[in-house]
C-alpha cells in the first residue's frame, strides 16, 4: 500500500506517529500483535482497509 501510495516508511512514521523501528517491525511480518488504534492510524493514513495490509496463515 504505501508503494501504491508512493510514500516512504519514514513519511507513514511522522504521520502515523510510529517509530520507524516499531514500522519496520510491522512491515517486515515479524510483530505478535498490533494495537486496533495503530491499524486504524495506518489505514487512515494510507487510504485502505485492514484487509489490504493483513494477511492470515496458518502456522
Amino acid at each position: 500500500m504505501m508503494a501504491k501510495r508512493k510514500m516512504s516508511l519514514n513519511e507513514l512514521s511522522e504521520k502515523v506517529g510510529l517509530t520507524l523501528a516499531n514500522l519496520s517491525i510491522l512491515k517486515t511480518g515479524k510483530a505478535k500483535a498490533i494495537r486496533f488504534s495503530t491499524l486504524e492510524s495506518i489505514c487512515n493514513v494510507l487510504d485502505c482497509q485492514p484487509g489490504d495490509l493483513l494477511e492470515y496463515t496458518k502456522e
